[in-house]
């Protein structure tokens, strides 16, 4: 079965000197095994919080409540009570946070292999994201496979993104800082990575090879091919 045709969000063109893809704005969301009809799925709501699932994966996207008055905002963007009523149980115990001045710089592919693996809450301080996951769980229907949404100061979302998936996210304007809780502490001889740009992953990135900003080590990662998962799937309940 070929791939379903949905669309993509509008990420804008021409910025910084960067030649961007035009993208239409229906769905914020872009996957690419053929099950996929509508962008997310909404699985819980309360007052603080509303989460939704990204297609057929494990891939969280949190939306907190912002109340806005003359004098600007307020909103809780994490509430471990909170976050378990929704089934997120996650023991976040590291913050980290980028700063990228150049719109069209890439992040990732990255993970932590056991024995100390990490999942991610992501969320934009200032700027915009293409935001990616890919799932490297051995048995999983999804394996190899990516999803994305967009991330925005502005709508304020977050991405949960479980063990056992890359990360990666491509900046979408000038000056963009991502902050990112993990459930376990940054270890060196943990850290992995996939590239950018494996043609058997074939992300639909916004940004062409030619233009993308890349660290010298994730410009020579691994391709998945290369890489023997230490994950595996267990199946939702």
């Amino acid at each position: 079965m070929g791939r379903r045709k949905c669309w993509r969000p509008q990420i804008g063109i021409e910025k910084g000197g960067l030649h961007f893809r035009k993208r239409r704005t229906r769905y914020k969301a872009r996957y690419t095994w053929p099950a996929v009809r509508n962008s997310n799925h909404i699985i819980r709501s309360m007052s603080k919080f509303t989460v939704s699932r990204l297609a057929n994966t494990d891939v969280l996207l949190v939306q907190p409540r912002k109340v806005d008055d003359p004098r600007g905002y307020f909103m809780e963007t994490y509430s471990r009570k909170d976050f378990e009523q929704l089934g997120i149980v996650n023991d976040f115990v590291q913050d980290n946070e980028s700063l990228s001045t150049q719109p069209g710089t890439i992040r990732g592919l990255h993970f932590q292999v056991p024995p100390h693996p990490q999942a991610k809450l992501v969320r934009v301080l200032k700027g915009a994201i293409f935001d990616v996951a890919i799932d490297l769980r051995r048995g999983s229907p999804a394996f190899g496979k990516w999803c994305a949404a967009t991330l925005t100061a502005a709508q304020r979302e977050q991405l949960l993104i479980p063990r056992g998936f890359a990360h990666a996210f491509c900046t979408l304007e000038p000056d963009t800082e991502v902050a990112y809780k993990v459930d376990d502490y940054y270890t060196a001889e943990c850290d992995a990575g996939i590239i950018w740009n494996d043609p058997d992953i074939d992300i639909d990135w916004p940004v062409t090879a030619r233009h993308a900003i890349l660290s010298e080590k994730d410009a020579s990662l691994p391709r998945l091919s290369d890489f023997e998962s230490p994950f595996t799937y267990t199946e939702r309940k």
